[in-house]
């Protein structure tokens, strides 16, 4: 199995290693050499770029053995996420998915949309859910992305991490992140924002196990009404086991335009975003949904294309989709704050189908404006 992908990314041509965030960049002219390599051994720069970036010695092995070159994609993508499945072993509050059905791809579709996203020029592919690890197809999905040549993250609560079954795989064929999402520092306010009687010590067993395993793993503090009293708590946890983290405070209505989430918000902890200048959703990035639906991100659902049926050409439409799902329309056409507003037009849209109170996501009902 591989150790290293050469892989064109966007414009570039990159070098990376599964379980690791260092990356080459390469010259097309490296890039091309390696694609066209006959002979068996690894060409000496190479050799001398694997030890100086991972230590990686490389000297005496089989070209084929350790590198996966991956061709170029008439596509240009560079990154997506895929929801395995809705259905979750958690019921927080404040999460954006509402009904979590247990729903999804059977395998062999399953298999046809990996396959879609690599050749969609896919590097860096995101896992998530749902819970993503109680997924009955999990171990077969990350394995095929794994050796499809996909640098794999995985977003999870982290009650399966240590299954030995996940572990074992985890260890095997190393993720190149998993975040984990942090919903307290204790298990009263852990459990009571999850609603599920020991979350916080399934959640520490799976941390333990994977930090021993000596897995990459990141937190993502998710602050809300519940908890905001442990926020320092919550980043003294992070700092303890020395992992970066990123802080959540915007609750966001249900992809189904419910606002029942909105409660859970904690108003003193909202921080301000940074005026949306645009961003890759549905030309460098897209998001697949449980039943292969390919949208331009996890927010921004309309108009998602059939993958099963399109296979990876309904792909060029998307880039259309973001660029007329960007407008800023109805309620925000026209508006004075536009050139400094914070929120995306798909978001915006949400929180306006949910009839979201204004000062949930718009500049117009804040002080600051």
């Amino acid at each position: 199995m591989h150790e290293l992908i050469a892989a064109p990314y966007l414009d570039n041509h990159l070098l990376v290693r599964p379980g690791s965030p260092k990356a080459a960049r390469l010259p097309t002219l490296r890039y091309e050499e390696l694609r066209a390599q006959t002979t068996s051994a690894a060409p000496a720069w190479l050799t001398d770029v694997a030890r100086h970036a991972w230590g990686l010695e490389m000297s005496g092995r089989e070209l084929r053995e350790i590198v996966l070159v991956r061709t170029r994609s008439p596509y240009g993508y560079g990154r997506a996420s895929y929801e395995l499945n809705l259905g979750c072993n958690y019921d927080c509050e404040h999460c954006y998915l509402g009904l979590k059905q247990f729903a999804g791809l059977d395998w062999p579709e399953r298999e046809r949309l990996l396959h879609t996203i690599r050749d969609a020029g896919v590097l860096w592919l995101q896992l998530t859910g749902g819970e993503p690890m109680i997924d009955k197809l999990f171990p077969e999905t990350y394995q095929l992305a794994y050796e499809l040549g996909l640098m794999v993250e995985i977003l999870t609560n982290g009650s399966r991490l240590a299954a030995p079954k996940n572990l074992a795989l985890l260890t095997r064929r190393r993720p190149n992140r998993i975040t984990l999402s942090l919903y307290g520092a204790t298990a009263e306010s852990y459990d009571g924002l999850t609603r599920r009687r020991g979350a916080f010590r399934m959640f520490l067993k799976g941390l333990e196990a994977a930090h021993a395993a000596g897995l990459p793993l990141d937190l993502a503090l998710i602050i809300t009404r519940h908890n905001a009293h442990e926020a320092d708590q919550m980043r003294a946890f992070a700092d303890r086991y020395g992992l970066p983290y990123r802080e959540y405070t915007h609750m966001s209505p249900t992809i189904y335009g419910g606002a029942e989430t909105l409660a859970s918000q904690a108003p003193d902890h909202l921080i301000d975003r940074e005026p949306f200048n645009g961003c890759n959703a549905g030309h460098t990035f897209f998001h697949v949904d449980p039943h292969g639906m390919a949208s331009i991100c996890k927010v921004g659902r309309d108009n998602a294309i059939p993958l099963m049926t399109t296979g990876v050409e309904g792909l060029s439409r998307l880039g259309g989709i973001a660029d007329s799902l960007m407008l800023r329309t109805g309620g925000c056409t026209g508006c004075q704050l536009s050139g400094t507003c914070r929120v995306c037009r798909p978001l915006a849209k949400v929180y306006q189908e949910a009839k979201a109170p204004l000062d949930r996501y718009c500049q117009h009902a804040t002080p600051r404006s």
